[in-house]
């Protein structure tokens, strides 16, 4: 075999490439280093995609100084436009209504902000969905609408660096968040009833894992205590409730003398209002009910019901703004708690 030396200008050229390449940054390095998103930088290299003139500026510059190939930024996928909203799948079986409101609200965030929503569904467990939108780079980004204790979907999303948002609260500092302070709202709402003359209090909750009903059993105990109440004298109910379950709760309720029951949610106020009207008792003379969440459906209940009202709809419309906003790598808010309103009712007139 014969070989050729190479001419000087090849040979610079190869140091060049080689100085070069060592010196390249990554997109991640970049994306870390100047505090945007990965597509952010890859928007702004490749002169696609809606970006603030100032953030393409920074990043452009940036870039030069630092000799970032575009090798790299060549191989970025293109911009989907497209963002993924993940709903938990029992939300067909229970009709949540929270949930279907929050996705009015994303959509029309999504839609006036030029970006398409896909959605899927799943559980703590299987959230096959969401790992299909991500890998297979079918989204932008991801918005989960529940958090939970111990998140493995959140921990998926957190570790993978995926822009993600969710209607909540999480412990992840790289995910964007908006809720309500739900602690507070069934803090305000107790204290408000036992101002009303109330000492004997049910709460009812199902999963404890959820992160929304940790916080409302919280509020809940917090009013109980600084108003001088005893906690072991109020009745706490937790998991899955069924018609015939619910049976014995309202048994058990009425041997105990409870005075005023707190639903966590409509859905279990709807299901408890209309057992008990079955059976005969009159609200609230037999007994009070209220809820940590209101809806239209739990409007039309008579007596009106005393409910927390949050607008999904409005928490739905800011996280999507948010999650597209940092997508565009405009400012945005990584944390929001939305205002909320006690509506006091005749279903807790004493």
């Amino acid at each position: 075999m014969l070989i050729f030396p190479a001419r000087e200008d090849e040979c610079l050229w190869r140091v060049h490439f080689l100085e070069r390449n060592m010196e390249r940054m990554t997109l991640d390095e970049m994306a870390k280093e100047l505090g945007v998103s990965k597509s952010t930088v890859s928007r702004a290299l490749s002169g696609k995609g809606r970006i603030g003139v100032q953030t393409r500026q920074k990043i452009q510059q940036f870039a030069k100084e630092h000799e970032s190939g575009r090798v790299e930024e060549r191989q970025e996928p293109e911009i989907t436009h497209n963002l993924g909203v993940s709903f938990p799948d029992d939300i067909f079986v229970t009709g949540n209504q929270y949930f279907f409101e929050c996705l009015l609200g994303i959509y029309e965030a999504a839609a006036l902000m030029d970006y398409n929503v896909l959605i899927t569904t799943g559980t703590a467990q299987d959230f096959s969905g969401i790992q299909k939108f991500v890998e297979q780079k079918k989204v932008d980004g991801m918005i989960v609408t529940r958090s939970l204790e111990d998140d493995k979907v959140l921990r998926y999303l957190s570790e993978k660096k995926f822009p993600t948002g969710v209607t909540g609260l999480c412990d992840f500092d790289n995910i964007i968040q908006v809720d309500t302070d739900n602690e507070g709202a069934a803090d305000m709402l107790t204290s408000l009833l036992i101002g009303k003359g109330y000492r004997r209090f049910a709460l009812i909750l199902e999963d404890m894992s959820f992160h929304v009903n940790r916080s409302r059993y919280e509020g809940f105990c917090k009013a109980i205590l600084k108003n001088g109440l005893q906690k072991d004298k109020q009745e706490i109910y937790t998991g899955k409730f069924r018609k015939e379950l619910l049976n014995s709760v309202i048994v058990n309720l009425i041997s105990k003398k409870v005075e005023c029951v707190i639903c966590g949610d409509d859905v279990l106020a709807i299901g408890l209002i209309s057992q008990l009207l079955a059976e005969g008792y009159r609200i609230p003379r037999d007994i009070a009910i209220a809820s940590l969440y209101n809806s239209s459906t739990l409007n039309r209940f008579v007596p009106a019901v005393t409910a927390v009202d949050v607008s999904a709809r409005m928490v739905g419309n800011v996280i999507g703004k948010q999650m597209i906003r940092f997508l565009q790598g405009k400012e945005y808010q990584k944390k929001t708690m939305l205002d909320y309103e006690i509506l006091i009712r005749a279903s807790t007139y004493r």
